[in-house]
Formats: C-alpha cells, structure tokens, sequence
C-alpha cells in the first residue's frame, strides 16, 4: 500500500512509497515497490520511491528548528536583522554587519530565525557556515 497520495496544483497526482535506502537492495521489497509503480504509471499517475533526505540537510533542518518558536529570539532583534541583511550576503558578512559593537556570533541567532520563517533562504545541503549565502524571500 503507497505511503502518500499527492495531488499537484498542475493537477499531476503522485504516488509515493517511502522506505529505507538500505532497504531497496532487499529484492523482495523491490519487487513490492516494483508492482504498484507499474499499476500507478499505467493509470497516468506519477510514482516514486522515497528513501529520506541528504543527512546535511536534516541536520541543518534540526539545527535551525530551535529558532522555530517566538521568543527565542527577541521580535527587534529578528527585525533588526532583516532590515541589514543584504540579498546574496554570505552569513559571516550579515554577522558582522549586524553585530556592530558586540562579538560576530551574538548576531547569528536572529539571521538564522529568519532562515526557519523562510524570510531568508540559503542552501541547507552545505553544513552551516558564515559561506552561507543568503537570499531574501519575501
């Protein structure tokens, strides 16, 4: 039985079974994820096969969850940071124009809550660094 059932704003509808990537060299799993692939793609439907996404990813995902809740990081100083970030700005560059008089990192929390609102994005398959460059979303 598929996992997901997604219906597309195209109006493509996709179905997605999701299993461990160690587990699609099992071939009796591939033969059970082989089957429904054939029966959907014959009704017009996409299919995939889901095995999880790139581990830097889900740790920069996991690390910038912290900033996920209001509070954490005070509302001014979020504000702050987006009034002074500059679309393309690599993140060290964002730091240390917004720390002023205070140490670099003391800035960093308040760029990455706006990296978790999505009001700025970056490319979470690279590790967290001050090369991060940032892109204005909104």
């Amino acid at each position: 039985m598929p996992d997901f059932l997604l219906i597309m704003e195209s109006g493509a509808v996709r179905v997605v079974n999701v299993k461990p990537a160690d587990r699609l060299t099992d071939p009796e799993i591939a033969e059970a994820l082989a089957w429904p692939g054939d029966l959907v793609e014959r009704h017009g439907w996409e299919y995939e096969i889901w095995s999880g996404a790139d581990r830097v990813v889900l740790e920069n995902v996991r690390f910038l969850a912290a900033y996920r809740r209001p509070g954490v990081v005070p509302e001014a100083e979020i504000e702050r940071a987006w009034e002074s970030v500059q679309d393309g700005d690599r993140l060290g560059v964002a730091e240390r124009r917004l720390a002023a008089e205070r140490p670099d990192h003391e800035a960093r929390p308040a760029l990455l809550a706006l990296v978790w609102s999505g009001r700025l994005t970056t490319d979470l398959s690279r590790p967290l660094s001050g090369d991060w460059v940032l892109r204005r979303s909104l």
